[in-house]
């Protein structure tokens, strides 16, 4: 007993013997966004969004502690076309004028073994906030002071009022988040 009460008392005092929360920067230069969907029957169409900000904070511990926040700017969305290019950024879907960022919030992130990651949080788009659930991978590299994570997840478009052209467009859009982060 007096062991047991030794070692928690040296866990209490000491604590670079546990497991430390980690956190990192997201590297805004190297963590591109993709979202894609079909459209006129099934062509695919694509957007790119870059300049992401934000951190990764991941505590071995207390997956509850886990955090990923991320901030980006609508005006980096390229489309494929320069026509479509425009038209998301209008007040026809984004609207960038009156709402410049897309924010991730993340509540928990739920290991679930081989580097794999369930991460709940919530997305907010123009003024509508809905929770969304990304299925993740840490990518098992062993560097110490930066991590690769990358993250898909598909959203209704309809449930961020961005329904335009709905007989022409699917409401599925596929988003593919590659999140590079230093500490």
């Amino acid at each position: 007993m007096i062991r047991l009460t030794l070692l928690l008392l040296t866990l209490m005092l000491c604590p670079s013997l546990r497991a430390m929360p980690v956190s990192y920067a997201i590297d805004t230069h190297s963590t591109p966004i993709t979202l894609s969907w079909r459209a006129f029957g099934g062509i695919l169409s694509w957007a790119n969004l870059d300049s992401a900000t934000g951190n990764v904070t991941l505590d071995p511990e207390n997956e509850f502690a886990d955090r990923i926040n991320v901030k980006i700017p609508v005006s980096t969305l390229v489309a494929s076309n320069s026509l479509l290019t425009w038209q998301l950024k209008s007040d026809m879907f984004f609207d960038a004028a009156r709402y410049p960022n897309i924010v991730f919030s993340s509540t928990r992130v739920v290991p679930l073994g081989n580097g794999r990651f369930r991460v709940f949080g919530s997305l907010q788009v123009k003024d509508v906030q809905r929770p969304v659930i990304l299925e993740a991978v840490l990518d098992d590299r062993k560097v110490t002071d930066a991590i690769s994570l990358h993250a898909t997840t598909a959203i209704s478009r309809s449930a961020w009022h961005m329904d335009k052209f709905a007989m022409v467009v699917d409401d599925r859009i596929n988003i593919k988040i590659d999140i590079h982060a230093k500490s």
